[in-house]
């Protein structure tokens, strides 16, 4: 299984981006350390500071035939890695 799950492609993390801050979804049992060395090993940068936070998947319902179906989108948790000064992180450049 592998830690990181996709990298994170909001108006927020693009903004952060400028920062040398990027959002990555990550596995929900992943820590810090393994977070960090996913990170270094995958894009080749030095990863200075690891924050994360845990979101509860929201509860949903909708209408049917047969009545009100309701149940909950599935939680996630979201990491926010700090580079190091000079190092980039290019989510587009396989594409």
């Amino acid at each position: 299984m592998s830690v990181l799950v996709k990298p994170l492609v909001t108006e927020k993390v693009s903004a952060l981006n400028e920062e040398g801050r990027y959002g990555f979804v990550v596995s929900n049992n992943a820590n810090k350390i393994q977070i960090k060395k996913a990170v270094e090993a995958t894009y080749g940068v030095t990863v200075e500071d690891v924050n994360t936070m845990r979101y509860v998947g929201k509860k949903k319902s909708r209408h049917t035939k047969s009545g009100v179906i309701s149940g909950r989108t599935p939680g996630y948790k979201k990491a926010i890695v700090k580079v190091a000064d000079g190092d980039v992180i290019d989510f587009y450049s396989g594409i």
